[in-house]
Order: C-alpha cells, then sequence, then structure tokens
C-alpha cells in the first residue's frame, strides 16, 4: 500500500478510497454506507471533494470488519460507534458491550464446534459405508 499526500491539518500521510478498499477488502459502497451509518466519522476531503482517509481511520475500520466478521450487527456497531465519539466517559459502556459480544461470540464458536463434530460422524458414516460392499444404507 502506497501512502497519499499528508491532510493538510496533519502530517501524517492520509489514503485514498481505493488504496483503503485494497487495504481492507471493503468496496467503496460498504466505505460510504458506513460513513453515512455513522460507523466512521466524516472522511476528511481534498479541495477536489475526494475522500481522504487518515491512518486512525484505517485501525478503526480494520475493528470495524472484526467486529463485523464475529457477527456483531450494524446497530450494535453503531452503537459501539456512538460511544467511542463520546470520549473516554464511555470507556465503561463500550467495555460491557465488547464483553458481550465476545460472550455470544464463544456460544457461537461452542455451537459450531458442536456442528462440526455432528458433520465428522456423518463423514465417518458415509466411509464406513463405502467401505462395506454391498450397503444399501446411504442415508
Amino acid at each position: 500500500m502506497t501512502s497519499g499526500q499528508p491532510h493538510p491539518h496533519s502530517q501524517e500521510p492520509t489514503l485514498t478510497i481505493a488504496q483503503v478498499v485494497e487495504h481492507t477488502g471493503l468496496s467503496h459502497d460498504t466505505l460510504r454506507y458506513y460513513e453515512k451509518a455513522g460507523l466512521i466519522e466524516r472522511v476528511g476531503r481534498t479541495t477536489g471533494n475526494q475522500r481522504r482517509y487518515e491512518l486512525a481511520d484505517l485501525a478503526w475500520l480494520e475493528f470495524l470488519i472484526r467486529l463485523r466478521e464475529t457477527g456483531m450487527s450494524i446497530a450494535d456497531m453503531q452503537r459501539f460507534a456512538e460511544l467511542r465519539a463520546r470520549g473516554d466517559v464511555s470507556v465503561p459502556e463500550r467495555l460491557a458491550l465488547l464483553r458481550e459480544h465476545r460472550a455470544d461470540l464463544a456460544d457461537r464458536i461452542r455451537a459450531l464446534r458442536r456442528h462440526a463434530a455432528a458433520l465428522d460422524d456423518k463423514i465417518d458414516h458415509y466411509e464406513r459405508l463405502l467401505d462395506q460392499p454391498g450397503s444399501d444404507d446411504l442415508s
């Protein structure tokens, strides 16, 4: 990933939307949606009205991706983003939201492990049937 020009109010290099798309795997439309939905703060713009993302924006997007990929709802992500925008005063609420999400994730992981074990059992069943010539029970 190559860095762009520094934001006018910062010495930090900024990234174009294309660079952020390349780095995160999110689409242009998803980035715009995240901005409209309040998941990311308004992104800086060039004089030509092109979005310019800072490295902190990229880190936040990576965290949002992690939340989404672990099953957090958009509504809960919005709530977390609102709390984050309130600053340090909201740390206890953010922590509680993340702890609740982590507990839900742990429940889903346990369920997925049970499902995987059931699939393994069925695979073993079919492999045994294939090893037995003349077996008609392939259910």
